[in-house]
C-alpha cells in the first residue's frame, strides 16, 4: 500500500519516537523509506541535524531497514511537500511540535497536511 514513505526528521524531543512509527510502517509494507533533513538557515544548528539524521539511520540499519536520505536547505513545510512530490511519496510520517494557541503561526505539520500531495501522518 506505501511503496515509499518520506520521514522528515527535525530536532524536537519526538523526533526518535515518530522515527519508530515510520520504521514500523515501511517494515509492515516493505516501503521504500527516505529520510529527509530540513536545514532553515538561520534556524536549524546544522550540525545538530546532521547528528540527527546520523542517529536516525543507525536506528534503520539496525532494524534491517535501509533508507536512502535527502539534505535540502529552506521553508521546511515547502521542501517537505516538494520532496514528497519529487519522489512520489505515498505517506509522509512526522510529528507536531506544540505551537501555542494563541500565536498567529501555523505549525510545520499543519503545513504540511494543507501542501502535501499524499497523506500525512501526524504522529503526536
Amino acid at each position: 500500500m506505501f511503496d515509499t514513505v518520506l520521514f522528515p526528521i527535525d530536532q524536537s524531543r519526538q523526533a526518535m519516537e515518530t522515527a519508530a512509527v515510520a520504521l514500523k510502517l515501511a517494515q509492515q509494507h516493505a516501503s521504500t523509506l527516505v529520510l529527509l533533513s530540513v536545514v532553515e538557515p538561520g534556524q536549524d544548528d546544522p550540525t545538530a541535524v546532521a547528528e540527527l539524521l546520523q542517529q536516525a539511520r543507525a536506528r534503520f540499519d539496525e532494524a534491517g531497514v535501509s533508507c536512502q536520505v535527502i539534505e535540502r536547505e529552506g521553508k521546511p513545510a515547502f521542501v517537505i511537500g516538494d520532496v514528497a512530490d519529487e519522489i512520489n511519496a505515498d505517506v509522509i510520517v512526522m510529528g507536531t511540535r506544540g505551537i501555542a494557541i494563541e500565536s498567529d503561526q501555523q505549525s510545520t505539520a499543519a503545513r504540511v497536511i494543507q501542501l502535501a500531495p499524499c497523506p500525512v501522518l501526524v504522529v503526536p
